[in-house]
C-alpha cells in the first residue's frame, strides 16, 4: 500500500509543480501588464519635462512624471491616457500591446502660444460719502434655491430668476438637454466621485480654469459642461471664474439632486 501510494505521489508531484509554475508565471506576467512606463519629453528640444499631470480616462486614477520625465501607470490595453502640462498642447494617446511589449514609450508634447486676452477694468468713482458709494459700487446677486429633501439647492444669476422651475421642467421633460446629457451620459457622470479620490487628479483640478481636463474626463465638450451648470441654475458668473475642481463639485451636485427627482418622479 505504501509503494502505491509512493508512486501516485511521483505522478502528481510534476503535475503539481508545473501547475504551480504556470500559475505563478501568469500572476507575475499580469502584474507586469498592468503597469505601463514611459518617458515625457518637450517635441522641440527632446528634454525631459517634469511634473506633467498624466490620468487613464478610463480608471480615472492618475500620476505626474518623475524630473527626468519617466512615469508609471497602471493601465490595460485600449485605455486612453490624457497627458496635460502648462504651456503645452495636451495629448490623448490610446494603449497598446506594443506599448506594453516593448516598455518604456517617448511621449512628445508641443509647446503651445498662451494669447491672453484683454482684460478692462472699470473703475468705480468714490465720493467719500457712504450712502452714495454704496449705491455706486456694483452688486452681484448670486441667489441659491434650496428643495425640501435635498442637502444643497439652486444657484441662479441675475438673468436667472426661475430656478427650481428651470430645473423641474427639465427632469419632467425628457427632450430638456439636461435629461438627454444625463441619461445618456450616466457612465460618465459616475466618474465624478472617483476623480476626486484620485490626489494627483483633485491636485491637477485645482490650478485649472480651462474645462480641458474635466472634457477629457467626462468625454462631455466644454460647451456642454457650461450648459449643464446653466440649466442648473448655477450663475455665469460662477461658470466663468471657478476653478476646475469646483466646476467638478457643481456637476456633481447637480447630477446627483437630477437622480433623487428623477427617482422621486418614478
Amino acid at each position: 500500500m505504501k509503494t502505491i501510494l509512493f508512486v501516485l505521489l511521483l505522478l502528481t508531484a510534476p503535475i503539481y509543480t508545473f501547475a504551480q509554475e504556470n500559475s505563478t508565471s501568469a500572476v507575475s506576467q499580469n502584474e507586469d501588464k498592468t503597469y505601463i512606463e514611459g518617458t515625457v519629453l518637450n517635441a522641440s528640444t527632446d528634454k525631459p519635462l517634469d511634473g506633467v499631470n498624466i490620468i487613464n480616462l478610463n480608471t480615472v486614477k492618475g500620476t505626474i512624471t518623475k524630473a527626468d520625465g519617466t512615469f508609471r501607470l497602471r493601465a490595460s490595453s485600449t485605455d486612453t491616457l490624457y497627458f496635460s502640462f502648462l504651456g503645452f498642447k495636451s495629448l490623448q494617446i490610446r494603449v497598446t500591446n506594443d506599448w506594453k511589449r516593448f516598455g518604456d514609450v517617448k511621449v512628445k508634447m508641443t509647446e503651445t502660444g498662451i494669447a491672453l486676452e484683454e482684460v478692462v477694468v472699470k473703475d468705480v468713482e468714490l465720493t467719500g460719502y457712504l450712502e452714495i458709494d454704496a449705491r455706486n459700487v456694483p452688486v452681484y446677486k448670486n441667489v441659491r434655491y434650496s428643495i425640501s429633501g435635498l442637502e444643497t439647492g439652486y444657484e441662479a444669476g441675475d438673468s436667472q430668476p426661475g430656478a427650481i422651475n428651470k430645473v423641474l421642467s427639465a427632469i419632467f421633460n425628457p427632450a430638456d438637454f439636461l435629461n438627454k446629457v444625463f441619461s445618456n451620459k450616466g457612465s460618465q457622470m459616475r466618474k465624478l466621485r472617483q476623480m476626486k479620490e484620485d490626489d494627483n487628479i483633485r491636485d491637477l483640478l485645482i490650478t485649472k480654469f480651462d474645462r480641458e481636463t474635466l472634457s477629457a474626463l467626462l468625454q462631455i465638450p466644454r460647451e456642454d459642461i457650461e450648459a449643464i451648470l446653466g440649466r442648473c441654475d448655477y450663475s455665469e458668473s460662477f461658470v466663468k471664474t471657478a476653478n476646475d475642481l469646483q466646476i467638478l463639485d457643481a456637476l456633481s451636485s447637480c447630477y446627483e439632486e437630477y437622480r433623487v427627482l428623477n427617482r422621486d418622479r418614478g
